[in-house]
């Protein structure tokens, strides 16, 4: 008997550089040993320095695509990216509920890229949040998307406004809530995850480094994969966002580009100073 592969489908733009978007998704998928696969929302012209163009595909392309792959291969899990319009969310949407109805779907609310270019226009985040809440198991977004999601003046910024934000996002219709808190003052990274009426903090040091392009790409794949191998919603957050920190303090030690370069995704699998594999070690 064959064994089957567990799959993460990831439904997203394409980052060229590949630090970001569907690249940096199935690098981390295959980096926690599930099998990627991928729906291109949109093709974008990047590197480390920013966004320069951006292109979106059709929403029947975007239909071909998932029908295809769902046609012929079972879905463990579903990460989602840059989506770029309000048709495009809808069309997404349609296609979801297409599926079994127990494919655990994370939803990585983007609104922009780091660098400040607009990757969801305004108008489109009502449709998102109307159309994708509902059926994300986990939505992911940072201090500064948690805000403009709730109209906020200011992002949350002490441990019980952000348990209220992450209250408020509930309210919205997704069963659960990780709001990332990489983006908040002092040294520590401070997330919180708002699960089956329970709240987890998950507390780490924050990485010094330049190398942040697709960090918040790389942690919602990383719960994505773990989901998909059948560990717990707050299982699949604390060991994602480990795993994410590894890659982080991995890739300060490179250099790609130069701007903000990516994280070092498969450094489980790299030789490192002639050494054994990290990859041989078993993972967690």
């Amino acid at each position: 008997m064959r064994k089957p592969y567990r799959t993460v489908l990831t439904i997203a733009g394409s980052d060229g550089s590949g630090g970001a978007g569907i690249q940096a998704d199935i690098k981390t998928a295959a980096a926690l040993e599930c099998y990627g696969l991928s729906v291109i929302t949109a093709v974008t012209s990047q590197n480390t320095s920013g966004v320069k163009a951006i292109q979106l595909l059709s929403e029947q392309c975007i239909r071909e695509q998932f029908r295809a792959i769902i046609a012929d291969i079972k879905i463990d899990a579903v990460k989602i990216g840059m989506l770029g319009s309000a048709g495009i969310i809808k069309t997404v949407a349609t296609l979801l509920r297409e599926l079994d109805g127990e494919t655990p779907i994370i939803l990585d609310t983007v609104l922009g890229s780091s660098g400040g270019t607009t990757l969801l226009p305004v108008e489109a985040i009502p449709v998102m949040m109307e159309e994708l809440f509902p059926l994300a198991a986990l939505i992911t977004p940072n201090l500064p998307e948690t805000a403009i999601l709730l109209g906020m003046k200011q992002p949350p910024a002490t441990s019980d406004s952000i348990e209220k934000a992450a209250l408020s996002l509930l309210e919205t219709g997704a069963a659960s809530v990780l709001i990332k808190g990489g983006h908040g003052q002092g040294e520590d990274c401070r997330d919180c995850l708002l699960y089956n009426n329970t709240f987890y903090w998950f507390s780490s040091k924050k990485v010094i480094t330049g190398n942040t392009h697709g960090t918040g790409c790389t942690l919602s794949s990383a719960i994505a994969a773990y989901l998909a191998r059948g560990e717990s919603m707050a299982s699949s957050v604390e060991k994602g966002k480990a795993y994410t920190i590894e890659a982080l303090r991995a890739g300060a030690a490179y250099r790609l580009g130069e701007g903000s370069g990516p994280l070092h995704h498969c450094f489980r699998l790299w030789h490192q100073d002639g050494q054994t594999p990290r990859g041989e070690r078993p993972i967690e």
